[in-house]
């Protein structure tokens, strides 16, 4: 057979049997590599998305959000001054235990709508229906737009809820450096929302005898001290330093704290007094701008307990709340007490609060975003299981400056560093000042080695506290330095 019967000749590279060539087999390996790289970066990005959401940052801590600015802000003194014919609300004494709860509020924007409002709780008056107060709360900030004051009438049950005796709502519309201000005006407490019981024995005696007035009043006094400083855009509290001690023997069986200065009993054993005290110190603004913190999501659930977000969420919020008015209780024992801002007197009130030199004691604290310190010492257990670092000493509010953990330590050279070779906390031996009263506290290397890390890492220290926290939001030595 000739050539030119044979047909043409198949292309360079291909059989003529139809097996694929050696392009096509290249092809199909890369076709197949391909695919099998595909699949391993499909693989990889389902395995990298379960990795960040296991190990995601819970929401929540610092906020960066800026203070909303304002043209201008004035310092306001408020001057809380007495009651007349409340009613008697404990019908054992034939009186009351009044105190006043005001809140004061604005036109001004805030950083958040969960940032918690202006409040102040004054003394309690016990068994006395004509309370005299005379509590002056000083403010700045307060913009010329004006304010609104609600004074709510409270009388005080430590063992049930405090009923409320009525209330007055005092509105002002513009204020500046020649506003004439209210001068102890008189102002009729509103019986709306108040306890019936309360009223109840009020009407039925002004019924029989037409001496008797159902209505009582309220005198209150209101002042511009002058403009306040800038930057302006939030109000917050500068006076009065006022601190305020707790005391619960029920709690402080369930913690395991025990009273100070226990004294031996008459055969030479020790007796034991159990107590829990916890503390507020109301501190001189503005609180720094950089501390603004939101609570944790570290669980589903919590994040529904701060809002109020369903029922479960509604229960655990009226629950925490029940349980910080447990702690922070007010009752005969209740100690009040007000000292200069920024003052030597102002410091070892603190000291005395934290019983320094008896020990190592450790404390949980919240700082408000208004300057309120509450801090509290607990027992482990009983701090895990109650006392959040957040929830409990906020009441639950939503934003808070910052919370932690402190203890306060002797140090045997206070001048020198923390760190220095020869340097000693609450030493046994006698120093310069006082000896300790009780045995230096037990603090392990691994906590000294982590406290000097941390102390490293802050500015450098001008408080009284010793940070002692894993709490990343904690920014004890600035929000100290107030002293």
């Amino acid at each position: 057979m000739s050539e030119q019967e044979k047909g043409p000749a198949p292309p360079n590279g291909v059989e003529s049997n139809g097996v694929s060539s050696n392009n096509a087999q290249n092809g199909d390996q890369a076709e197949s590599k391909g695919k099998l790289a595909a699949a391993k970066e499909k693989v990889h990005k389902g395995q990298q998305k379960i990795n960040d959401k296991t190990h995601k940052e819970p929401a929540g801590g610092y906020d960066a959000t800026p203070i909303p600015t304002a043209r201008d802000g004035y310092t306001v003194r408020f001057t809380f001054h007495r009651a007349e014919n409340l009613p008697m609300s404990d019908l054992n004494s034939r009186s009351s235990d009044p105190f006043i709860m005001a809140t004061l509020s604005s036109a001004l924007p805030t950083r958040h709508k969960e940032d918690p409002a202006m409040v102040v709780r004054t003394p309690t008056i016990h068994k006395n229906v004509d309370p005299v107060w005379d509590y002056r709360w000083v403010v700045a900030g307060v913009p010329s737009s004006g304010f609104r004051l609600k004074c709510r009438l409270y009388d005080e049950d430590p063992s049930d809820h405090d009923d409320r005796l009525g209330n007055v709502t005092i509105h002002v519309n513009h204020i500046d450096q020649n506003w004439r201000g209210i001068q102890e005006e008189q102002f009729d407490i509103k019986k709306r929302m108040a306890s019936k019981r309360a009223y109840l024995v009020r009407g039925c005696a002004a019924m029989l005898s037409s001496n008797v007035h159902m209505g009582g009043h309220l005198y209150i006094s209101a002042e511009v001290l002058g403009e306040s400083e800038p930057p302006h855009g939030r109000m917050y509290t500068v006076g009065e330093t006022a601190w305020i001690k707790h005391y619960s023997p029920m709690i402080g069986r369930l913690a395991g704290t025990k009273a100070p200065g226990s004294s031996n009993g008459g055969d030479g054993s020790k007796t034991e007094k159990y107590d829990f005290q916890a503390n507020q110190f109301q501190l001189q603004g503005p609180v720094p701008a950089e501390l603004y913190h939101r609570f944790v999501e570290f669980k589903p659930f919590v994040k529904g307990m701060f809002s109020k977000a369903g029922l479960r969420g509604r229960i655990l919020n009226k629950a925490l709340h029940h349980q910080h008015a447990r702690v922070y209780n007010f009752s005969n024992s209740t100690e009040y007490g007000i000292v200069p801002p920024r003052s030597k007197e102002a410091a070892l009130q603190f000291l005395k609060m934290v019983h320094y030199d008896e020990g190592g004691r450790i404390f949980t604290y919240v700082l408000t975003l208004d300057g309120l310190l509450r801090f509290t010492e607990t027992g482990k257990e009983f701090g895990i299981d109650l006392l959040s670092k957040h929830t409990m000493h906020s009441d639950v509010n939503i934003y808070i400056a910052c919370s932690g953990e402190f203890f306060v330590r002797r140090l045997k050279h206070p001048h020198e560093s923390t760190d220095a070779p020869n340097q000693e906390s609450h030493p046994d031996a006698d120093v310069p000042r006082r000896p300790p009263s009780l045995a230096a506290p037990r603090i392990t290397r691994a906590l000294r080695a982590d406290n000097r890390q941390r102390q490293r890492d802050l500015p450098p220290p001008k408080a009284i506290f010793s940070p002692n926290s894993k709490n990343s939001s904690t920014r004890t030595s600035r929000a100290c330095t107030w002293w």
